[in-house]
């Protein structure tokens, strides 16, 4: 399978030069994933609001490379502060309970004062039918 790029159409992918996804042989990339919505590249305020939102569009990428959030094997989220991250805890096992993936959170500053939260994951593609 040759290597496929996924983009959001996020500014931040031209200007910066990368891609939202990439789809290499059985697995996908996702990039760090923040809580703006792209159709008005709005963000909100609340933290579980933005990993909501941070989780939409991952799932939106991993549809584009013919994966899903059930195919998350690896995730990594980072947040600016540490103390935010219980906040999120419920949006988190609402999607991510079940498929239970492997997972790390750290503390770091993200490109954006307004952003709360970073998340970004590995995926298996979905396999042929």
């Amino acid at each position: 399978m040759q290597r496929k790029l996924i983009s959001s159409g996020s500014e931040f992918e031209s200007k910066i030069g990368y891609s939202r996804a990439i789809v290499d042989g059985d697995y996908v990339f996702v990039s760090g994933t923040t809580g703006y919505d792209y159709a008005d590249m709005s963000i909100s305020s609340d933290v579980a609001k933005q990993t909501e939102q941070c989780i939409k569009n991952i799932e939106q990428a991993l549809v584009a490379a013919n994966s899903a959030l059930k195919c998350v094997v690896r995730v990594t989220y980072i947040l600016p502060k540490k103390s935010d991250f219980e906040q999120c805890w419920p949006m988190l096992n609402h999607y991510f309970g079940e498929i239970r993936p492997a997972a790390t959170m750290f503390e770091a500053g993200l490109l954006d004062e307004k952003m709360k939260i970073e998340i970004q994951v590995t995926a298996r593609v979905l396999p042929h039918s």
